[in-house]
This record gives C-alpha cells, structure tokens and sequence, in this order.
C-alpha cells in the first residue's frame, strides 16, 4: 500500500460511538503499510439514532469488505448480519462482520479471545483463576466465555443490571459445568485473584472506579478493556495497592490478529504497536 487511498483500496471500518478511543485504524493501517496490502480501516461514528439504517446503507457499499463494532453496538448489530458463527451465539453479541463472495454477511465475536490472548502474552494463565467481572453487557459476555473456556475456577458477575449478570452466569454454569458462576449484588474483589473492568467506567473524567479501591490487595490481578486512557483510573488505584495490572491496550492486540484471520488478511504485525 503506497498511503494513498485509490480506487481499489479496499474498505473496512469500525463502528461506534463514541468512536475517538479506538486504536484500531493507526494498528490495522500500520499492518496494511508493512504488508504492502491496498486497504484502509476507518473509524465511523454511527450513533444510535438511526443505526440500523445507517448500517444497512454502508453493507451495500461494493468496496467495504469488513468492519469491526464497539460500544454500544455489539448486540444491536446481530440483526442486520445474515450469519453468526457459534460462539458470538454464545455470547450474544458481536465485534466483526464480513462480507462473503456470494455478498453475504457473517459475524463473529472476538473480544473474549483478545483478551485471553492478551493476559497470555504477558504470561498469565487463567487456569484455575477465581474471577471477578464488572460488566455483563457484550465485552463482559465475551470474556466470561473465553476465560471459562480457559479453565477459570470461580467468576463472580456484576453489573447494574441483575438480571443481566444473571443470565450471564447462569450461561456461563450451563455451557462450563466446571466453572462456578454466580453473580453478585455488588463488585466486591476480596476472594478473587483477577479482576476485570469489562465497562466504558474509565473512558470519561470523572467516572466512578468500578470496585472499591481500598479492597484490593497486591496479590490479585487487575485487568481493564478499555484502552483510553492507556493507564486507566482503575489500574493506576490498583498499582499503588501493588497489584500486578493488564492494560486495554494487549486486548486490543490480540484482537486485531483474530478479526484480521477472520477478514481472511495475511498481515505482518511486527513492529505494529
């Protein structure tokens, strides 16, 4: 790819909103560069007003071959796709959708899997972790599945919505019968070793911690989705505890490969930050 857009560059995009935290578009286009492939991911802010028809108007662009969904999209977006592959059925939501030769689309959730990649690369096993998730909406969904599926212990689910941490531990039970999945009335990290931030809580000046600071202890591991701030106010309360944390950030990066072999692109990585 030369960095110019042309004719046949090859469209992808991500849709959210708000959509000026994403890291993907500088990550994906970087990897395009370096693989010499002509595409261009770019960041659309579709707000929920008129989503589905704004969506439906960008599927039936010739060029666009992909795109990727965060907040607060990933479950709205289900109905517009014509398949979706088991696990984002698990979960109940999605994060990518492409489009197939016969025109097509199919749809896939790779939150979880990025994230366990993520905590994998920086050397933590989740095997026998007991869990705390703050967070049942679709990222939350995603990565309970995947650190279940992992071999997690315990996961103790909450979020403002009981009954949506319910259904979500009560998912998590039935498909992992070796997980014990209960949800909780609130986001308590004393008896937990990993706690996970699957919120927006962080994102904006002056939101509220998702947990109690003062319960964390130095032996537990404090991870967060969200990717900016890089260093969100969760883990920097976690680090002066003396917790070891995870940022947004390695999600991100591990996500980016998954949805990049979904959208069938061979891409070099290395050197993308």
């Amino acid at each position: 790819m030369s960095g110019l857009v042309a004719g046949p560059t090859r469209l992808y995009g991500i849709i959210g909103d708000p959509i000026a935290q994403v890291r993907s578009p500088a990550v994906f286009n970087a990897a395009f560069r370096q693989s010499g492939f002509d595409a261009v991911l770019v960041p659309l802010h579709v707000p929920r007003d008129g989503f589905a028809d704004t969506m439906r108007g960008l599927m039936r662009l010739g060029n666009l071959d992909g795109f990727m969904i965060t907040i607060p999209h990933k479950q709205a977006t289900m109905a517009l796709v014509d398949e979706i592959r088991p696990r984002a059925r698990r979960v109940g939501a999605i994060n990518a959708v492409r489009r197939e030769p016969d025109g097509r689309w199919t749809a896939d959730m790779f939150d979880g899997l990025g994230f366990v990649l993520g905590l994998e690369k920086s050397g933590h096993k989740l095997a026998g972790r007991r869990v705390l998730l703050v967070g049942a909406g679709g990222a939350g969904s995603a990565i309970a599945d995947a650190v279940a599926e992992a071999g997690a212990a315990a996961m103790t689910i909450f979020d403002l919505d009981r009954a949506k941490a319910e259904r979500l531990a009560s998912a998590i039970a039935e498909a992992y019968p070796g997980v014990a999945a209960d949800c909780a009335d609130a986001p308590e990290p004393a008896g937990h070793d990993l706690v996970v931030n699957a919120t927006p809580m962080g994102m904006r000046p002056g939101d509220p911690l998702p947990v109690p600071p003062e319960h964390l202890t130095a032996d537990m591991l404090v991870a967060d989705v969200i990717t900016k701030p890089e260093v969100s106010p969760l883990l920097e309360a976690a680090r002066a505890k003396g917790c070891v944390t995870q940022i947004g950030r390695l999600m991100a990066e591990g996500q980016s490969a998954a949805v990049a072999d979904f959208f069938g692109l061979t891409l070099d990585w290395s050197g993308v930050t």
